[in-house]
């Protein structure tokens, strides 16, 4: 029981309350005089949209020169070219043939003339492409339409020496030793497509490596269902975390699983960069 002293400082207090209350509701403290510079206001909506911009043009992808005879799936997919436009340039590439100009790159690839428009402006052919006076110059032993090398023509990429790998135009000591020391570290290379992983290696010099060397004596590859893989069987797959894993099946739910590798890429936070290796383990059964 409270005594009537306590009842009473009770009583003052909910009374004070009540009070200050009354005051902050019924009260304006807003000042009339307060006026906004809009002068100093419109500077600053213009210093912010500034900023805005550039952190826009920031993450924009950049697109450089490029020799459109090299373009890989990953280049083809970040220029905006669809997986069957990217296979058909692939496919007039392994006839031994090659793309001297844009028309016959639209050609080819059955691009929109929209797209056209926007990549043939980096487009970056050879010198003797471009002016064909070079060509006389050009070394009469070099013959663009000689024939390929078959499988059994060329060196195993698992078991080539760094000596026999800097024979090819592009690869020095450097890059022949690094591509060895991968080579050890990962345990042999499991398809050609994991020189794309070598630091330093463009995919002009990739091609001509692959003109001489290719994968003979890989492990066999066991490859994980997307569609049916759980959380801790996707993590075994290089470059995909937990995080990943568990935005690809919260993903595969949402579209009742994944038809194309194309699809897989719209995922969260999806390592694009890293497709054409990541692309080797997974089916879509």
């Amino acid at each position: 029981m409270y005594t009537k002293q306590q009842r009473s400082g009770i009583f003052v207090l909910l009374l004070l309350i009540i009070s200050l209350q009354c005051v902050y509701f019924f009260v304006d403290f807003t000042s009339e005089d307060y006026k906004i510079d809009q002068q100093l206001l419109a500077k600053f909506e213009t210093e912010v949209d500034s900023l805005r911009q550039l952190k826009l043009q920031e993450k924009q992808y950049k697109i450089y020169p490029f020799n459109p005879n090299y373009i890989t799936d990953y280049k083809g997919y970040t220029l905006g070219m669809s997986n069957e436009e990217i296979d058909r340039l692939h496919a007039f590439r392994k006839t031994n043939k090659w793309v001297n100009s844009a028309k016959e790159f639209q050609k080819v690839t059955k691009v929109s003339d929209t797209l056209l428009a926007q990549l043939s402006p980096y487009f970056k052919f050879p010198d003797w492409v471009t002016n064909p006076k070079l060509k006389r110059n050009y070394n009469s032993n070099y013959k663009l339409t000689s024939k390929p090398k078959t499988f059994a023509q060329k060196i195993d990429l698992n078991t080539a020496t760094a000596s026999q790998l800097k024979r090819v135009n592009g690869i020095g000591e450097a890059l022949s030793d690094r591509i060895v020391k991968y080579r050890n570290r990962s345990g042999g290379f499991i398809a050609n497509e994991q020189l794309h992983e070598v630091y330093g290696l463009s995919p002009e010099v990739i091609e001509r490596v692959l003109n001489e060397f290719t994968v003979k004596t890989a492990q066999p590859i066991t490859k994980i269902n997307v569609n049916t893989a759980s959380i801790d069987e996707l993590v075994t797959v290089k470059y995909i975390d937990y995080e990943i894993a568990h935005n690809i099946i919260e993903e595969r739910t949402l579209r009742e699983g994944f038809k194309t590798f194309e699809e897989l890429t719209k995922v969260k936070d999806f390592p694009v960069k890293k497709s054409v290796i990541i692309k080797l383990y997974l089916s879509f059964d």
